[in-house]
């Protein structure tokens, strides 16, 4: 029998010192107090036997991680390959609705075109109706009659200043009437101006209340 400590004899086993007191609690261990120390007491044979033991648990570990870190590396490389397939799908959709957004304004746009055609021939209609059913008359001699009036009005004007000087009034009384002609100019439509000099209408206006 080989007596050692509790940590020599986890050491020498291969296992932790919790697993020593545990096995000694049990009764599968002997043990032994000297001096207020727990000894553990091994037979030779397990002593023998425990090396190779934890040399084999030790050369089972690496391996043991090796085969763990390799099924994580599938498993990251799944979910990779599951993440672009994701990416790949969303960028489809997104184009698919930006397509399908531009052809839904080309169908709008489309529609007010046609709208903005159908009002323009309406309208177009319209008016071609009210020029059909307008007076006949031709623009020359509409024209032509304008002209006439405004020859014969401009014939009955008589300069404000030669009417004065044929009544024979004194400088002082032409002058209070030319000021009172440039007093009612703006208001009096019977005050008619042209290029800064006055003129009167005696077959269209009264004039009696401009002292003439």
């Amino acid at each position: 029998m080989i007596k050692l400590t509790i940590s020599d004899a986890a050491e020498k086993l291969g296992v932790s010192k919790e697993a020593i007191h545990n096995r000694i609690r049990r009764g599968s261990l002997e043990s032994v107090m000297e001096d207020g120390v727990k000894f553990v007491l091994i037979s030779k044979d397990k002593s023998s036997n425990a090396q190779p033991l934890r040399t084999a648990a030790r050369k089972t570990a690496p391996q043991s991680d090796e085969r763990y870190y390799k099924f994580l590396e599938e498993q990251n490389a799944k979910l990779q390959q599951k993440v672009e397939t994701l990416q790949g799908e969303t960028r489809t959709l997104r184009d698919q609705k930006e397509q399908m957004l531009i052809e839904e304004r080309r169908k709008i746009e489309q529609i007010y075109k046609d709208k903005d055609e159908q009002l323009k021939g309406i309208i177009n209609a319209i008016s071609s109706k009210f020029i059909l059913n307008a007076p006949q008359e031709p623009l020359e001699a509409e024209i032509e009659h304008i002209q006439k009036e405004d020859t014969a009005e401009e014939k009955r004007l008589i300069p404000l200043g030669k009417y004065l000087k044929s009544k024979n009034f004194s400088k002082k009384k032409r002058a209070k009437i030319k000021d009172e002609f440039k007093a009612r100019a703006q208001n009096d439509p019977r005050v008619i101006e042209i290029d800064k000099k006055y003129y009167i209408d005696l077959q269209k206006y009264d004039y009696s209340d401009f002292s003439l």
